[in-house]
């Protein structure tokens, strides 16, 4: 061995050195050692994972043929100080630094001392005594600094034990701080003044077994809209918003509430409104076989269930728009719409890892006992007596690049609405009809990704949804959006994410003894590029363009700039 300070030591190279110093060769480890990427990846695991071994033949991968047989035999048989991986591997080749070379030589060391204690010393021989002295005199730096980290370790977990927040529950916070506007006002309004939101979400993450997970999500935020204040949304100001809350529109910001401060279920006001603190998700998720998961929760939302498999969808990190986010196939959910308002259960299949069925049923009002129609309850009451989804999601990976997910929801609403939140059609789905018409829909999804490196992909969706009148005239309407988009990752720099997406929001396409009042399709074109700051802060300025918005030619085209920035914790 000569020297050399770029050479890495591997953990065979223990055995070895502990040889070899008798005879002279000390040199070789006399010099800094370099340290590799590889193995200061690597050495992060080393030690949790690794079990002890009794015999040189426990370790798979150790042949008597290998250079450092010899040496591991008597290190391991007459000092039990080697240990080894739980699967029964020893990865001898694997670079090592000096300080894990320190903490090797310091097992040794302990385990000749017990013996010496023990009355066993005749198993160390006075060779073996003095090159473990010289050994220990070589890297007395390491081993002192070795047990100071140690010390520091043991006093900082002692710390966090005594001041940590709770030992099963983990907090994960998001903050987002909005500027936005609105261009393209209908006859008769005004364009939106620049506006500064913000909302502000924290996830209690709480696990008991460590295989279940309990979401407890809190929220506030600052947006306008609802019952009272229509015009106070950007849809609303617009003149584009529905005629009952003024934020259900085309003119939709990803992270906005689903009817602005208004709650539907009770036509209150809602959780989390004007930076009032709400419960906004209460899930619990547990495993019921090696492949089976279910959940239930008071508090909950399809895409909790369903994965939206778009690269754009990311309310906090990625397109800036309602619409961009998901396939409207998961907000037909009776209310749930993005904001966790119904109560919900169901099921996680993984059926292989290309197949992953999964289903739910979700009530609106479960919690209400009494309903007392609209305005009070106008979504109805109880489990099985308002309104509800039943859904399920096929999600198909036939290769490493392909995503491909198959919806069907199937959803009774106490009145006239589809849920989406994307058009002013979303309430009076059926025209003409009154809000207070019960309907029936049968809805359909298809959802695909297709990424042609791990930087680019190409993605889309379909949803067609069949809206039918429960009581009343005999009436239905017809519902139809797609979209497609090129998402870019790592853009310019690691991290940064850049998206254009084209599309056509929810519009209904048809409708049955009753008129069709659009006589235009809605166009929806957008382009943002996420910044990433460092890992916990990215902003994303963004823009989309709606083209005869809510379905009707003669509306000025929209233009919405956003910037958004987020803070993750």
């Amino acid at each position: 061995m000569k020297k050399n300070s770029t050479t890495l030591i591997n953990i065979a190279s223990i055995g070895v050195l502990l040889s070899v110093w008798s005879v002279g060769e000390s040199s070789a480890i006399a010099e800094p050692l370099s340290i590799s990427s590889t193995a200061t990846e690597q050495a992060t695991n080393v030690s949790p994972s690794m079990a002890q071994v009794t015999s040189v033949s426990q370790l798979s991968d150790v042949q008597p043929t290998d250079w450092a047989f010899q040496a591991l035999q008597s290190l391991v048989e007459r000092y039990g100080c080697i240990v080894g991986y739980p699967d029964g591997t020893y990865r001898g080749n694997r670079p090592l630094s000096r300080y894990e070379f320190a903490a090797g030589l310091n097992a040794c060391m302990d385990k000749v001392v017990e013996l010496i204690a023990q009355g066993t010393a005749n198993l160390a021989t006075r060779d073996d005594l003095a090159t473990l002295q010289r050994l220990q005199e070589e890297f007395k730096t390491e081993l002192a600094t070795l047990r100071g980290r140690v010390d520091a370790l043991e006093t900082r977990t002692a710390t966090l034990e005594a001041q940590q927040f709770s030992t099963t529950t983990k907090l994960q916070g998001q903050a987002i701080f909005s500027v936005a506007s609105a261009y393209g006002a209908a006859p008769g309004n005004n364009n939106a003044q620049v506006v500064f939101n913000n909302r502000v979400r924290l996830n209690l993450l709480t696990s008991f077994s460590g295989k279940d997970l309990l979401i407890t999500g809190l929220q506030s935020h600052n947006f306008g809209g609802g019952l009272n204040s229509p015009s106070l949304s950007l849809a609303g100001t617009l003149g584009y918003g529905d005629a009952v809350f003024g934020a259900t529109s085309n003119v939709r910001l990803a992270y906005e509430p689903l009817l602005g401060t208004t709650d539907p279920k009770t036509l209150g006001t809602s959780a989390g409104a004007n930076n009032t603190i709400g419960l906004y998700k209460l899930l619990y998720i547990f495993p019921v076989t090696d492949r089976l998961t279910a959940f239930v929760g008071p508090a909950a939302e399809a895409d909790d269930a369903f994965p939206a498999i778009l690269p754009f969808y990311g309310d906090g990190q990625e397109a800036v728009s309602r619409f961009a986010q998901m396939n409207p196939v998961l907000r037909v959910s009776g209310g749930t719409s993005g904001f966790g308002l119904a109560s919900a259960a169901g099921i996680i299949w993984t059926i292989s890892d290309a197949f992953d069925l999964r289903a739910l049923y979700g009530s609106v009002n479960a919690n209400i006992p009494n309903n007392a129609g609209f305005p009070g309850t106008p979504l109805g009451a109880g489990i099985f007596g308002g309104s509800y989804v039943a859904a399920t999601q096929l999600t198909i990976k036939p290769t490493s690049s392909l995503d491909i997910a198959l919806n069907y929801a199937h959803s009774y609403h106490q009145i006239n609405i589809t849920g989406t939140g994307e058009s002013a059609s979303a309430i009076g789905a059926i025209p003409t009809l009154p809000v207070t018409t019960p309907v029936r829909l049968n809805s359909f999804g298809v959802t695909t990704s297709y990424r042609f490196s791990p930087q680019f992909s190409l993605s889309g969706f379909f949803f067609y949804s069949n809206v039918n009148s429960v009581s009343g005239p005999n009436a239905s309407a017809d519902f139809l959006s797609y979209m497609v988009g090129l998402h870019v990752k790592d853009a310019l720099q690691p991290g940064n994410t850049f998206g254009l997406l084209f599309g056509q929001p929810p519009t209904r396409i048809g409708t049955s003894n009753v008129p069709l009042p659009e006589n235009a399709r809605p166009y929806h074109l957008e382009a943002y590029y996420k910044f990433r700051v460092n890992d916990n802060i990215s902003i994303t300025p963004g823009l989309f363009v709606i083209f005869n918005p809510e379905g009707f030619s003669n509306n000025p085209t929209v233009y919405v700039p956003v910037v958004r920035s987020t803070f993750s914790f």
